[in-house]
């Protein structure tokens, strides 16, 4: 059996190949703000044109369960993360949240999620 860390780094993968083949830039992965104080990990960051994707990537059994566990603690962290980010590249374009679900080799994508 793996590990929940295991399980979740290969999600993360197969989300990114999931958007490779959909055109997507990855901007980055596992990215990290707030290190000391309100620390957030964005899971993948990537880029369709003119907008930019913060995307959380969830391992469970259903997609609504998958969702659910996006808590609202951790929609403010990724928020205050992706300010951040966007800040820091002097990003004017568009930006958005989604949330990914993945079962093995299955992805479901939720637009506009968090």
């Amino acid at each position: 059996m793996r590990s929940s860390y295991k399980s979740g780094l290969f999600s993360e993968f197969i989300a990114r190949m999931f958007l490779r083949l959909r055109g997507y830039s990855i901007l980055e992965s596992r990215y990290v703000t707030g290190r000391y104080t309100g620390r957030a990990e964005i899971d993948i960051i990537a880029r369709d044109k003119n907008t930019i994707i913060f995307i959380e990537v969830k391992n469970r059994a259903d997609a609504a369960t998958g969702i659910r566990a996006v808590s609202h603690t951790q929609h403010e962290r990724l928020r205050r993360a992706a300010k951040t980010y966007l800040a820091r590249r002097r990003w004017t374009g568009d930006a958005r949240f989604d949330i990914m679900v993945v079962r093995g080799f299955r992805v479901q994508w939720f637009k506009n999620a968090v």
